[in-house]
């Protein structure tokens, strides 16, 4: 029975996944089809003046849910090997598939043909079904013969393009937007890649931590390097290339020419001082506080950029603010709240509330800087929003995702780090005792009828005795006494 079960389902997974891989192959056609009206786009812009009607609007919403929260919350159950894993992906593949479709029949604004967006979502979309076509050749279990030695590989790949995912579908939603309101063009490309990079990393690193924090502590031992070896590293890489890209050599400087490049000089220099540092004198892993101090250092350096419009020199502050916030937050974590230590416990699941903080400044600092763009701010500002308004608004997208991110890692924490052998609640013997007492008075209750005046008031001296020895504690030998008296 439990194997017919089985094939029935394999059956129907067999069967469900071909329809979609059909249905993907209906949508192909329709879409290399479409022709890209771009008569009302006026010349040397990118997108035209009409508004954005209801069609696209559903597009844009039916993909961030697609991509932004159904395929990485599938991707978590396919790692943890839930049995939701594939109906959820299947699931989400169609809604892709329904706005990939919508985002071919829209009317009203007009966009080029050769947008990024739309060169990247073609993309998205066969590595979409790439990942379909792999999922479905697992499912199948072809194990025999030549499938036996490829199989591992088709594995491999299935994984490394589910897990890779999430950065691709980000990528193209922050392409969405800027297509979506024709930024980042001509001269502005170049502060729109550092804006929306430098932002990206920042939410990057948030999210490394949050891993870090919650499940990463027991593998950050393993490895026998301290948090702030593998820190260090990346900050000495990442300044070596600010050094040598903030600036056009063999050009005048310009601007902030020299505050990016000397930041990047900071960031090696110090990056190298970490690396240092994470070694004690006997070779384990130590903790250092230079990492936070980098944060804060680049917040402050933020901070102080001369801009143009009032609200961009708001929000360019409030980054700063934040990031050094984040900086001296974790400097606080290393030195005071965990003592030098890797973590709280030696199991590496508690937490100490102040861990968060750093971490979810980190969130709002890579949010305050994408949304700090020229065009961006030019646009604020012509729509009437003020500066404080708009950074509440950028906080709270830092919120959601923040939320979402700790969702995403208890999914996958409650079923690969679940606690074995963990002490029966205390509650259950709380509960049984009083679940006896109920059922001794609902007997009681059902014999008092029968029961005479003297055989009620020795009932009532009974259920206090009863009361008695449900409480914790050893039995007394004066409630031993009575208890033999009424007996006798």
């Amino acid at each position: 029975m439990l194997g017919s079960a089985a094939r029935g389902r394999n059956g129907a997974s067999s069967t469900t996944i071909p329809s979609l891989l059909c249905a993907a192959a209906a949508f192909i056609p329709m879409a290399l089809g479409h022709e890209h009206h771009e008569d009302n786009i006026p010349e040397g812009e990118t997108v035209s003046a009409d508004p954005i009607d209801s069609i696209l609007w559903a597009h844009i919403f039916v993909q961030m849910l697609a991509f932004g929260v159904l395929f990485p919350l599938g991707m978590v159950l396919g790692i943890i090997k839930n049995r939701w894993h594939v109906p959820l992906q299947v699931l989400s593949t169609v809604i892709a598939l329904l706005g990939f479709a919508l985002g071919h029949m829209h009317g009203g604004r007009q966009f080029i043909e050769n947008n990024v967006h739309a060169k990247f979502g073609n993309t998205v979309f066969f590595l979409m079904i790439g990942q379909v076509v792999l999922g479905a050749y697992l499912k199948l279990h072809l194990e025999k013969g030549i499938h036996g030695r490829i199989r591992p590989v088709i594995r491999m790949l299935h994984s490394i393009n589910g897990k890779a995912f999430p950065l691709v579908s980000w990528t193209q939603m922050l392409f969405g937007g800027i297509t979506a309101l024709g930024f980042c063009q001509g001269d502005h490309l170049g502060q729109c890649l550092a804006h929306f990079i430098m932002g990206s990393a920042f939410i990057a690193y948030a999210i490394l931590l949050t891993l870090l924090l919650l499940v990463g502590q027991l593998w950050l031992r393993r490895t026998g390097r301290s948090q702030e070896f593998f820190d260090s590293v990346v900050i000495a890489a990442w300044g070596c290339v600010n050094t040598f890209t903030e600036h056009r050599w063999g050009t005048a400087w310009v601007k902030n020419d020299w505050q990016h490049t000397t930041m990047g000089v900071v960031w090696w220099c110090a990056g190298l001082a970490g690396v240092w540092l994470s070694r004690g004198r006997d070779g384990q892993p130590q903790r250092n506080f230079i990492p936070g101090f980098v944060i804060l250092v680049t917040g402050w350096a933020m901070s102080a950029h001369p801009q143009e419009l009032m609200i961009s020199a708001m929000t360019h502050r409030m980054f700063g603010y934040t990031l050094m916030a984040a900086g001296l937050t974790r400097i606080i974590e290393i030195c005071f709240v965990l003592q030098d230590k890797s973590g709280v416990s030696e199991d590496g699941r508690a937490t100490h509330s102040f861990q968060y903080i750093p971490v979810f400044l980190l969130y709002a600092s890579g949010f305050l800087f994408m949304g700090a763009t020229e065009e961006q701010m030019a646009l604020v500002s012509r729509v009437g929003i003020d500066g404080v308004a708009y950074i509440l608004i950028m906080y709270s997208l830092a919120f959601l995702l923040f939320l979402f991110v700790n969702m995403l890692i208890y999914v996958y924490d409650r079923s690969a780090n679940a606690p074995t052998g963990a002490k029966p609640n205390a509650m259950n013997g709380r509960a049984r005792g009083t679940e006896d007492a109920r059922l001794r008075d609902a007997g009681e209750f059902e014999l008092e009828g029968l029961m005479s005046d003297d055989e009620d008031e020795e009932s009532a001296a009974r259920r206090k005795l009863l009361k008695e020895d449900d409480e914790p504690g050893l039995a007394s030998p004066s409630t031993v006494g009575r208890n033999s008296d009424r007996v006798a």
